[in-house]
This record gives structure tokens, sequence and C-alpha cells, in this order.
């Protein structure tokens, strides 16, 4: 086979199931039929959702103060690891957040 001949081969299924755009075209299909078989989420189900993304980012920053806090009073460094610790903390707050919704 030349070069042309191998890009005119058609891709297998398994190669067609690794394609981004078509699992993409999977995942909205799936959430389409899941929302006209469940119907829209009631406002409190909105809401909780709301909660847990909050919780989602907020409790990695509360560990980054927490534990910056405890480095600082215990090597007398001022704000030197709290403040560094808190954005990572956001960072990895907004990250897992990130992937929440994604996976919802």
């Amino acid at each position: 086979m030349t070069g042309s001949e191998k890009s005119q081969v058609p891709k297998s299924a398994d190669a067609a199931q690794e394609d981004p755009l078509v699992k993409g075209a999977r995942l909205r299909r799936e959430r389409h039929r899941r929302k006209l078989r469940e119907g829209d989420p009631s406002v409190a189900r909105r809401l909780a959702q709301i909660g847990v993304l909050g919780w989602i980012i907020v409790v990695p920053m509360l560990i980054g103060i927490y534990l910056g806090h405890w480095m600082d009073h215990k090597f007398y460094t001022g704000l030197f690891w709290t403040a560094p610790l808190l954005l990572i903390g956001l960072a990895i707050g907004c990250w897992s957040a990130w992937r929440w919704m994604n996976n919802a």
C-alpha cells in the first residue's frame, strides 16, 4: 500500500470509539436522553449542587490555610507559608470543581 492508499482506509470501530468527537457526541446524546427521561432538576437540587460546588472549592483552601498557619507558627515565618498554600488550595479546589462539573 502506498501512503495515499493508507489514508483512504476507513477507521475501524475501535478507532472511532477513541475519537474525541464521537465520545463527545455520545455523551451529549446520553445527557439529552437523561434530561428527557428525568425532566428538569428541581430548585432544591440546583441549590444543593451549588452548595457542593462551593465546598469543593472552599475545603482545599481551608486545608491550605490551616497547614500554612501551622507551618508559619512552627517556623516563625509570618505569612510565608499561609499565602502560597492558600493559593495552591484554591487551584486544587477550582480544578476539582471543574472535573466535577464535567463529570456530572
